[in-house]
């Protein structure tokens, strides 16, 4: 496995972070309405998730909380986690004092019991590690025996599109720079051709059950007509799982 760190030309005056206290506020503000997260990624979880009616959920990576609130909405008894005390603060401000969430990190253990969910929802969060053994393998034990682990990632195709002269086949940690809310952030990622993806899944001891590539969500065409030509325009950026804890 390479881990040689890659990073795009303009990009070695700032130091890669996966930190996201530093722009919290920033982030929680860009992603709340935007195409990727408000009309792409949550929808699919959402839609992926079905009817989730008293379910006992762990939204990992919990974030301000948006999607942890369109959970509870349909039903679901959530729990959030997430590693950014700033994050968590703005979940709390979001979700109210009732809302159970937790300071935690994927790459510890959990402070979950064994058997403690019936789904976990890992959206835009395990392309951040370099390692997903130990994650994927506590997840696998806070899940229920047929609990189902449903993850979106950066889709391991879009990456090669945009750099064709990288290694596609091998793992390793790339930069790249992103704009919320006007603050310039450069994010650290973790490639990871997709036979990598499905073993890590597999090897952890889930079912890979579907493998989605959604359309975004109806709206997106008249909110985002540059990016979304037509109601019925589809494109790649994540790449969707649901997983079924064996």
């Amino acid at each position: 496995m390479s881990t040689d760190h890659v990073a795009p030309p303009g990009l070695d005056d700032q130091t890669p972070t996966t930190d996201y206290d530093g722009f919290a506020e920033a982030y929680a503000a860009e992603t709340e309405s935007s195409l990727l997260n408000a009309y792409y990624a949550r929808p699919a979880i959402l839609d992926l998730a079905g009817d989730v009616t008293g379910r006992r959920i762990l939204d990992v990576g919990c974030g301000a909380g948006p999607l942890f609130e369109a959970l509870r909405d349909r039903g679901a008894d959530v729990t959030g986690m997430e590693p950014s005390a700033q994050m968590l603060e703005l979940a709390r401000k979001r979700l109210g004092d009732g809302a159970v969430l937790t300071q935690a990190d994927l790459n510890d253990r959990l402070p979950f019991p064994d058997d403690a969910f019936d789904d976990a929802v890992a959206c835009l969060v395990l392309h951040y590690l370099e390692d997903w053994s130990a994650p994927l393998a506590e997840l696998r034990r806070v899940l229920v025996s047929g609990g189902r682990l449903i993850v979106a990632v950066n889709h391991p195709f879009v990456y090669k599109h945009f750099y064709p002269d990288r290694d596609y086949f091998t793992t390793h940690e790339y930069a790249e720079e992103h704009t919320f809310s006007d603050q310039r952030v450069v994010l650290s990622f973790w490639h990871r051709p997709l036979p990598a993806i499905t073993g890590a899944f597999t090897a952890a001891g889930f079912r890979i059950a579907v493998v989605s590539e959604p359309y975004p969500a109806p709206g997106a065409h008249k909110r985002f007509p540059d990016e979304v030509k037509t109601p019925d325009s589809a494109f790649l950026c994540f790449l969707f799982f649901v997983l079924e804890a064996a």
